[in-house]
């Protein structure tokens, strides 16, 4: 019996992937379909499920990759099919974003729906760019309306006589084409000349753009500076007040565009840290993590685990991989056994430690030859070590500890394969947008990077988490401009934090 469907008309907020509200990520991730659109965040495509179909809509002034009637049409048919759909739209649903006629059409339809509101860049744009929409000092009124009229009317249903006359601060969305001809109406409607004005592009994003001036200079301002859609305008004396409280823009990483290439799993975390200090990050994954191929071998390794007296751990990616296998054997944590547990690095040792299991050697340099240097400290010989491992690792490890005399296995966890979906379109907006600097978290993600023959952008630098990694680009004609002190995540972000202050 074909359950019944539901619609979730979605509000995705603003651009920043933190005011996404938990109703909208509950309903991204137990979709059936996503039909989703230009000004949606595409780092929410990553909390679908597997094998969620999804279908962009996406409409920007002119150019409609669907049009409406055919985006009704889908959700409708889809919701009629019994499935769970979610119609992803930028900001605010109900805020000029046609989600009251599509919600209509579900209605008509008869099919089951739900309206999620989302955080409107209406009033999220200002607050980003340090201006109220209400202040005490100067209104206790906001009006919030569209530039962009429906073309085919004929007509404006604007009323730029009350518009003028009306207190307090007046919002706008959709209007940078129309910009000159709003505000010649609102001088010549009564508005004094002199009122001030700020837009706000792409807001809330690391590529949020403001600009000031009057009623009577900010069309040419905008003209002058290249100024295009999306953005908010903001009309009235609370634009002063950014002069104390603009806090996003005085980040220390705020204008940087940063790519990320670490796997779509791992991306997360260097890039919220990133973006926390302004950077506005283009998340490309390189590579992905597979299973290995002697999958056999991998599972004999895992269940004979208990038997050695050192487990090596050199990456959280085979941390994960030995304890899904594990615990697919055991149900008891217990079996692990005694075997004392080395991680080559912090990130490593906050993975094992998830799991409840404390780590014993942790090395004071983040790298293979640093693990080797803190076993030469202990006496290992005749000791058995299983080393869980990827198949593309060094053997620098292996040989290390057979020549201390311990009596070393290898056990490979995964392995690490190109990425070839694309389902954002970052490589297509590093190609047209360019980057100040990309970001290189292993040899991996370098080596499968530039494979990728993508454009270098000028001016553009790399960045490398370790000396390892920073060989691998110099092999490869990109010698690095930031390399990590501490070899993480952490260590990188402050490499990128320092060289950006200079």
């Amino acid at each position: 019996m074909t359950s019944t469907g539901i619609c979730y008309l979605v509000g995705a907020g603003p651009g920043d992937l933190g005011l996404v509200t938990l109703r909208a990520k509950e309903c991204i991730e137990i979709a059936d379909v996503l039909v989703y659109d230009a000004l949606s965040s595409p780092e929410l495509l990553r909390w679908t499920k597997p094998g969620c179909e999804k279908i962009y809509v996406g409409k920007r002034a002119k150019d409609h990759a669907v049009p409406q009637d055919q985006i009704n049409q889908i959700i409708v048919d889809f919701t009629k099919a019994g499935k769970i759909v979610t119609r992803l739209k930028g900001g605010d649903p109900m805020i000029f974003a046609r989600g009251g006629e599509e919600a209509a059409e579900l209605a008509d339809a008869g099919v089951a729906f739900e309206i999620v509101p989302g955080i409107s860049s209406s009033i999220a744009g200002p607050a980003y760019a340090g201006i109220p929409v209400t202040h005490r000092d100067h209104n206790t009124q906001l009006t919030i309306f569209t530039g962009h009229e429906d073309p085919t009317k004929g007509y404006t249903s604007i009323d730029y006589a009350q518009l003028a006359k009306a207190p307090g601060t007046k919002v706008f969305l959709m209007g940078v084409a129309r910009l000159r001809e709003i505000t010649t109406s609102f001088i010549e409607h009564g508005a004094a000349a002199d009122t001030p004005i700020a837009l706000v592009r792409w807001a809330t994003t690391g590529s949020q753009w403001t600009i000031e001036g009057t009623l009577e200079t900010i069309a040419d301002i905008a003209e002058k500076a290249g100024f295009s859609s999306p953005a908010v305008a903001v009309i009235g004396n609370v634009v002063r007040e950014r002069a104390k409280i603009n806090w996003f823009e005085k980040r220390p990483l705020f204008g940087k565009k940063i790519v990320v290439t670490r796997t779509r799993e791992q991306a997360g975390d260097l890039s919220k840290r990133l973006q926390n200090l302004g950077a506005d990050v283009i998340e490309l994954p390189t590579i992905r993590i597979e299973l290995p191929e002697d999958r056999e071998g991998f599972a004999e390794g895992v269940t004979h685990a208990h038997e050695y007296d050192w487990l090596i751990f050199t990456s959280p990616n085979g941390v994960e991989k030995f304890f899904d296998a594990f615990f697919a054997t055991y149900d008891d944590a217990r079996s692990l056994g005694n075997p004392k547990i080395a991680a080559i690095g912090p990130g490593t040792a906050a993975k094992i430690r998830e799991y409840r299991i404390g780590v014993d050697l942790l090395p004071k340099k983040f790298v293979a030859e640093g693990l080797l240097e803190a076993f030469k400290e202990i006496n290992i010989e005749n000791q058995t070590v299983l080393w869980i491992k990827a198949a593309e690792s060094r053997d620098v490890i292996y040989d290390g500890l057979m020549n201390l005399g311990a009596i070393v296995d290898e056990c490979i966890a995964y392995r690490t394969v190109p990425e070839k979906d694309d389902p954002t379109g970052a490589q297509a907006k590093f190609i047209e947008e360019g980057a100040d600097m990309v970001t290189f978290t292993s040899s991996s993600t370098a080596e499968h990077f530039f494979a990728l023959d993508l454009p270098w952008p000028d001016n553009c630098v790399a960045a490398s988490i370790g000396p390892v990694t920073s060989e691998t680009l110099k092999s490869l004609d990109h010698k690095p401009a930031v390399e990590a002190a501490q070899h993480d995540i952490p260590g990188l972000v402050k490499a990128i934090e320092n060289y950006f202050r200079k």
